[in-house]
């Protein structure tokens, strides 16, 4: 039998209001609109993967990161006020006229929501293929607020009303949420709609539309900056099993027994207070002490690889117990040196770093760790990110954890 096929069509303008050149501009690691090319590329069901804009540079990561971009949308479907309709509309057409292109199902996937899970656009595609009497499928998400309990408001000084009756339940506004229907949000995670929705009925859903649930912590809808902080530190930190472009970000360990520190940034603040006399003072947390001191007693030892050669790194490390080594600008070879004469095993080796000297070390180990300000690229490559800042009891956070995941 011929594989159907599906056209993933991903719609990008370039003219951003809220974030700026947001549907390039990198998403934990990524250009935000590489996780739905991905999704597109990594699902068995999709045969093209196309992105709709007007933008060459837009186009251009595009096609870096694997989609086609055979036209781009002019201008006048590049408006704030743009619907999707006419943007397919015009996809369509092109390909039809330009190619003799006629997909059987059109996935709309949309870059401001980037965490998918696995297998959500192959199964609203199977189900769409499956019900030829549907029009389209879209994405459902329990919704946040109940629409019973929502109003509506003319002025401050008129009388308010429900947004939504609810059939045989008196004052749903005034009922525990158990008595009301389960209401379900439309985010936009994954459509999937008939060119034929779209060109004759003239809809990006038609009449008869079917629902394919996805849990709620997919639903990250990237509108505001606010939104994108949020989401994107929820991912660095503690991503759902998602698509990703590029490597997912590695488990932590079954096991670890070395724990490697970078000094400044992560055991201090960052900052340094220097005297007249050019002697330096930084600032560090005790809390940190306690938590290698426990991992000491579990059996998990910590080292310090600090690019600075001064005095206070090997103080601070003689205090908290700790080895260093200290005037390393090339922290990658020091460390595969740390893990040939001890023959460790990475696989049992976290790295805590902050700063873009640490980068390098990141493969060597099982597990890459930043802390909360990290440089953005360093965050961004981690496995995890703490939600501690360096030198505030960022390096305590990471030994509570591995202590609490019988990690060590």
């Amino acid at each position: 039998m011929t594989k159907p096929e599906v056209l993933a069509i991903i719609p990008a303008r370039g003219g951003s209001k809220g974030i700026p050149r947001k549907n390039i501009r990198v998403f934990a690691g990524h250009p935000l609109i590489a996780y739905s090319i991905a999704a597109g590329l990594q699902a068995g069901t999709v045969t093209r993967v196309i992105v709709s804009t007007d933008d060459e540079e837009i186009a251009e990561i595009a096609r870096d990161n694997g989609a086609e971009t055979p036209f781009l949308r002019p201008a006048e479907l590049a408006g704030d006020q743009t619907l999707d309709l006419p943007v397919f509309q015009h996809a369509l057409a092109w390909l039809a006229d330009n190619q003799g292109y006629h997909p059987e199902i059109v996935a709309h996937l949309r870059p401001t929501t980037p965490i998918r899970p696995p297998g959500l656009v192959d199964e609203s595609v199977r189900l769409l293929l499956a019900h030829p009497e549907a029009d389209s499928v879209r994405g459902l998400t329990p919704a946040r607020q109940n629409p019973f309990k929502m109003w509506l408001m003319d002025d401050l000084e008129k009388p308010i009303r429900p947004l939504v009756p609810a059939l045989g339940v008196d004052e749903p506004y005034n009922s525990p949420r158990q008595v009301l229907p389960t209401a379900y949000a439309h985010t936009g995670l994954i459509d999937t709609v008939r060119p034929a929705t779209i060109l004759d009925l003239k809809s990006m859903s038609g009449r008869t539309i079917l629902p394919i649930l996805f849990d709620p912590v997919y639903d990250a809808d990237l509108d505001t900056p606010a939104d994108w902080r949020r989401s994107e530190q929820s991912i660095l930190r503690n991503a759902p099993k998602m698509v990703w472009p590029g490597q997912p970000p590695r488990s932590m360990p079954a096991k670890v027994k070395l724990l490697i520190l970078d000094f400044d940034g992560v055991i201090t603040d960052n900052r340094v207070w220097v005297d007249e006399s050019g002697r330096e003072m930084v600032a560090a947390n005790r809390s940190d002490s306690l938590g290698i001191n426990m991992l000491r007693e579990a059996g998990v030892e910590t080292l310090v690889i600090s690019r600075e050669t001064n005095p206070v790194v090997a103080a601070r490390c003689r205090k908290m117990d700790i080895a260093c080594i200290q005037g390393e600008n090339d922290k990658q070879t020091a460390l595969r040196k740390v893990l040939a004469d001890r023959n460790l095993d990475p696989a049992q080796v976290v790295y805590l770093g902050n700063d873009v000297n640490d980068l390098p070390c990141f493969p060597l180990v099982c597990w890459a760790v930043a802390v909360a300000d990290a440089l953005p690229e360093v965050a961004s490559k981690a496995d995890y990110v703490l939600s501690k800042p360096g030198g505030h009891a960022a390096v305590r956070e990471l030994c509570d954890l591995l202590l609490a995941e019988a990690r060590v």
